[in-house]
C-alpha cells in the first residue's frame, strides 16, 4: 500500500465523520467476516469473551444489559445465548453461564482470527501514535457528550 502524505493543514481540514466512519466500516467489516467463517456474529463474540472471563458470574439479563450497548445490529441476544448452548459451546446451569471445552476452542479460534485483523489494522501505526489517535476520538466523544471513559 502507497501511503499519500499530506499537510497538517490538509489532515487537519478532513471531515472527522468520514474518517472515523470509514475506518469503523472497515475494521468493524473484517472482523465480522472472519467471525461468519466459525459462523459467528459479533455478539456471540463479546458473549464468548464476557462468559470466559467470569465464568459463573452472567446471568442472561445481566449479560445482555451489558452488552446492548456495543449492538449496532439489533440483535436479540437470546437467540445468541441460545444458539451457544445448542452448539455445546456454552451452558447454563443455575441460570449462570459457563463456557465448554469446545466453546473455548472456538472461542481461541475466533481470537486468533480476529488478532490478524488487528494486526492488519495497525500495520505500519506506532503504538504511541494509535494512543493519540484514540484519544482524539475519545475526546471527542466526551465534546459530543457522549462517555469518554474505555469499555470495561
Amino acid at each position: 500500500m502507497v501511503f499519500k502524505e499530506y499537510s497538517v493543514q490538509e489532515l487537519a481540514a478532513q471531515p472527522i465523520g468520514y474518517w472515523s466512519g470509514e475506518t469503523a466500516r472497515r475494521v468493524v467489516g473484517a472482523l465480522r467476516e472472519q467471525l461468519a467463517v466459525e459462523g459467528l456474529t459479533q455478539p456471540h463474540w463479546w458473549t464468548l469473551n464476557h462468559v470466559a472471563g467470569a465464568p459463573g458470574a452472567w446471568t442472561r439479563s445481566a449479560l445482555t444489559e451489558k452488552l446492548a450497548v456495543y449492538d449496532d445490529l439489533g440483535i436479540d441476544f437470546e437467540t445468541v445465548y441460545d444458539d451457544l448452548v445448542a452448539r455445546g459451546w456454552m451452558r447454563e446451569v443455575g441460570g449462570l453461564l459457563t463456557l465448554t471445552e469446545e466453546g473455548e476452542a472456538g472461542r481461541a479460534r475466533a481470537r486468533e482470527r480476529n488478532l490478524r485483523v488487528h494486526e492488519q489494522a495497525h500495520a505500519g501505526i506506532e503504538a504511541a501514535d494509535y494512543a493519540a489517535a484514540l484519544n482524539v476520538l475519545r475526546r471527542m466523544v466526551g465534546n459530543m457528550g457522549g462517555d469518554s471513559d474505555l469499555p470495561r
